[in-house]
């Protein structure tokens, strides 16, 4: 009975965090009352509570697989049936959506969400057939030329060659994409059809060969692994490294979606002897990861197929999440790869015989060694990992000669771009500093360049930086006069720069003699603008302005140079996507949106007692120049430049760097007067930037970055329906629910704030009018509050649901005792904006009669009275009063005046 009891309390949270919108939250308690041994009606309910929860959360299958368990109990349980048919809508399965919606409609036959529900379905089979049975007509046609048994292989190929495929082509990669359609190619021996097209070596037939291929794949796992059994990896590992930039993509897709049908098992329909024939793919996932592993190396390999296959093993090796205990495939990758992976990272291109690679490569390697290093779990695993490259390093730069150690301090190069801590321990090692310093001194060009860089990097840690400010700054000035090639000199520069920017935004530690930084900085710009350089070259110029731009003065400048301006967000939105860290980077240090806590007043008197240092702000960086510098960038298009640098796939987009672009997004659109221009130039699309700023709502997270998230999110919130969408798509709204009851008044009101905005959307507005929830009384209440602020967005959100949701007025006189005296106070407040959404919601409540009468019996009547005759003070409100007394004389609530008012 005990449990029983566990069990329907469970349900009940469930019910209640279901309706709050915390879906994942939800299906949790339903789980956990599954597993207390409830009896079979009540796991019938719990199973289809649970479809539910799957539908709002996207996972179909299981949604499926749960309202089947309710249906077995009870076949006429036609909630479980109606979201068994949702289910298996989403799944492409219409036949059986459209049987179980004519169960439902046999049991209530005058619903009309069933009848609704069987019209678009049937619309959307009527649209499908169409669509099949053009498609089928036409692919038919290439089955005869290539699966004709009387023609040899060679005559097929010679047939597809001269004649034109492209439509059929593209016919099969759609057919491919749907459930039926892939089933269809996959029993028709369509699988050797499309090697027979792999095998013509043409372009077009390639393409469409791959990306049928993935739609086959997508989703299903028994399809994946016959698929990779008859293909075989060497073979798609082999397109990947392909010089066709192209067909090296479409393998790449193939790919991922092979890894994500392996990973996640989305088995739309193992049954019976089927599934007994799926396997454990595990053995598969490390044959296709070894392969890409492999490709790294390997000679005649494609510098974009080496980066394709970086950028898969950042995707599908690392956990996705730090909760699952398992990092076996990580600590795997580890020993079988990391040595591979660190030859990438350590090429030097300008070296005779090195393996084909670019600036994106060597970025791509450095991610991917942070990515490997972030997901180990103790500190014995993070030894071994440092060892490792400690013995690769010492391997090169021990008994290998000058490119030994050329190829050592690049590798050193890469592990401070990725896992820093790495490359900091390896830098340690005897010799490598000093072997980076006599290397800038080098005659030859390569030597320079790869010294120089490691240089940069190298002077990250303070006390390095120290040690390269006494020993390399007259090195790299030399560097800088005398040598004749561009891509050293901007190197050097960069070094000095980073130097010289070592006090940050403190404005009394200064490295070098006033000035210094601003004459780095006009170099800079400089380069930047000098397009006779080429792209790769002037990235340098922004790594440079990324350090200097602590500097005021610099901000300040180079925002006011417009070509510089414009030259680097250029760069931004080039190919070159490795420079997107340095703009955001530069972005942020001109906004000033990096984190910065006000000092307190007794902790500063402290430390001047003390005589300890105190951070000195410079006056450019008040609040007044600050905006100044937002118009100024807004002017030049930034927004334009942050679309493009959001959309990038590429491994340099990293967290931390869509981060940055959030924090410079959450500054331009500050200021409500700006966010009209922020849409016009197509910040309206920057829906990559909602997933960072949702993360710093986290509980992990500090008070400031809580706050500024719930900033970021308001302004957001506030351009359009899409981005709210994607705000709800990513699960924020129970977390900014939860910090509207959060002690700290600004956390507080950054929510209101950020919920009013929200409400706009129906999604939202419908959970105000959810049973059991006390969202609407924090409203009510909050719009009472002493603080004017929070008034204010509590009553605004209270107006528009008013508005929006007649059934909202009559819950607003259930939710507590206090409605009307609130609702006087908003009317009485010395606040015209107060008044005014006060009258806007008494407005809205006059709709109702009993209501109204509730209201006409108070003091409301005197009050609304008094500011119907304020036409000339406060006409917006007084309006609205007499609409309010208009709306009480048509109920015969009261009576006009002598003169008809």
């Amino acid at each position: 009975m005990e449990a029983a009891g566990a069990a329907g309390q469970l349900r009940q949270e469930g019910n209640r965090l279901f309706q709050a919108g915390d879906y994942a939250a939800a299906l949790a308690s339903y789980t956990r009352a599954l597993e207390l041994g409830a009896g079979p009606p009540e796991r019938a309910v719990l199973h289809r509570n649970r479809a539910a929860c799957h539908l709002k959360l996207e996972d179909y299958a299981k949604a499926e697989a749960d309202a089947s368990k309710a249906i077995e109990a009870d076949g006429h349980d036609v909630k479980a049936l109606f979201r068994r048919s949702q289910a298996l809508q989403k799944l492409g399965r219409l036949d059986q959506a459209v049987y179980d919606l004519r169960r439902c409609m046999s049991l209530e036959p005058k619903n009309k969400a069933f009848q609704e529900a069987l019209h678009d379905l049937g619309s959307s089979m009527q649209e499908k057939m169409k669509l099949m049975s053009c498609t089928d007509s036409k692919v038919e046609q290439m089955f005869q030329i290539l699966l004709d048994p009387k023609e040899t292989d060679t005559d097929k190929k010679q047939k597809l060659r001269v004649t034109p495929v492209s439509q059929a082509a593209q016919n099969l990669i759609v057919l491919a994409r749907e459930e039926a359609g892939a089933e269809k190619i996959f029993q028709s021996d369509g699988v050797r059809l499309l090697l027979l097209m792999l095998d013509t070596g043409r372009e077009d037939a390639m393409l469409a060969a791959l990306r049928t291929l993935a739609g086959l794949c997508s989703g299903h796992r028994s399809r994946t692994m016959a698929i990779l059994a008859e293909l075989g990896a060497p073979r798609i590992s082999a397109m990947l490294g392909a010089e066709h930039e192209q067909v090296s993509l479409a393998a790449c897709n193939l790919l991922q979606v092979m890894f994500d049908a392996l990973k996640e098992g989305l088995q739309r329909d193992f049954h019976g002897k089927e599934e007994a024939l799926v396997l454990d793919p595990s053995k598969e996932l490390k044959l296709l990861i070894a392969h890409l592993l492999e490709m790294l190396t390997r000679e005649g390999a494609s510098a974009h197929g080496r980066n394709n296959s970086l950028n898969l093993l950042i995707k599908v090796v690392p956990r996705k999440s730090l909760r699952d205990p398992n990092n076996s495939l990580t600590l795997w990758v580890i020993d079988q790869g990391l040595k591979k992976i660190l030859e990438v990272g350590g090429t030097v291109c300008e070296a005779p015989g090195s393996l084909p690679a670019t600036e994106n490569s060597r970025m791509s390697a450095a991610v991917l060694l942070s990515k490997l290093y972030g997901d180990l779990k103790c500190d014995a695993e993070r030894e071994t990992f440092h060892r490792l490259c400690e013995d690769y390093v010492r391997s090169w730069f021990e008994g290998h000669g000058l490119a030994g150690k050329l190829r050592a301090i690049q590798t050193v190069s890469c592990l401070l771009q990725g896992p820093s801590e790495a490359g900091n321990q390896v830098l340690e090692l005897e010799g490598i500093m000093e072997s980076v310093l006599a290397l800038c001194a080098s005659v030859r060009e390569v030597d320079q360049l790869v010294a120089v860089e490691a240089l940069i990097h190298a002077a990250d840690k303070a006390k390095r930086a120290s040690f390269i400010t006494a020993n390399g700054v007259t090195l790299l000035k030399n560097i800088y006069k005398c040598s004749g090639r561009d891509s050293i000199r901007i190197r050097a520069l960069v070094g000095l720069c980073k130097l010289g920017s070592a006090g940050g935004t403190d404005f009394s530690m200064k490295q070098f003699a006033e000035g210094s930084t601003l004459k780095l900085a006009k170099q800079c710009r400089k380069w930047l603008c000098n397009e006779v350089v080429d792209a790769g070259t002037r990235r340098w110029a922004v790594e440079g302005l990324a350090y200097l731009t602590f500097d005021a003065d610099v901000k300040e400048e180079f925002v006011e140079d417009k070509a510089a301006v414009q030259a680097m967000f250029q760069l931004a939105k080039s190919e070159d996507r490795s420079v997107l860290f340095a703009v955001a980077s530069t972005l942020v240090n001109c906004t000033n949106s990096y984190d910065h806590e006000e000092p307190d007043p007794q902790m500063l008197e402290l430390a001047k007692y003390a005589k300890q240092h105190v951070p000195e702000q410079h006056p450019k960086d008040e609040p007044g120049c600050v905006r100044r510098r937002v118009h100024k960038l807004l002017a030049a298009g930034v927004v334009s430049a942050l679309t493009c640098m959001v959309k990038s796939e590429n491994p340099a987009l990293t967290n931390s760097c869509r981060e940055l672009i959030s924090r410079v997004f959450l500054a331009v659109v500050e200021e409500a007067a700006d966010r009209g221009s922020v849409v016009a130039q197509g910040g309206g699309k920057i829906y990559e930037v909602v997933r960072p700023l949702v993360s710093l709502l986290h509980l992990h997270r500090t008070g400031l970055e809580n706050f500024e998230g719930l900033m970021a999110l308001t302004n957001l919130a506030g351009i359009s329906e899409r981005l709210r969408q994607k705000i709800l798509k990513e699960k924020a709204v129970p977390m900014i629910e939860g910090y509207m009851f959060e002690e700290h008044e600004l956390l507080r009101l950054a929510a209101t704030e950020c919920m009013c905005n929200m409400a706009m959307s129906t999604e939202v507005q419908e959970l105000f009018l959810a049973e059991g929830s006390d969202r609407l009384k924090l409203l009510v209440l909050y719009s009472g509050e002493d603080d004017e602020k929070l008034r204010r967005a509590a009553s605004g959100t209270l107006a528009m649901l008013t508005s929006l949701l007649p059934p909202i007025c009559r819950k607003i006189t259930q939710v507590t005792d206090h409605w009307l005296e609130i609702l006087q106070a908003l009317l009485l407040s010395p606040n015209e904006e107060l008044q005014h959404r006060g009258a806007v919601i008494v407005l809205n409540m006059m709709a109702g009669r009993e209501i109204a009468a509730k209201l006409m019996e108070s003091e409301m009547l005197e009050i609304l009275s008094v500011l119907a005759k304020e036409e000339r003070d406060k006409p917006r409100v007084a309006q609205a009063a007499k609409e309010c007394l208009a709306r009480a004389v048509a109920c015969g609530l009261i009576k006009p005046n002598v003169n008809g008012e």
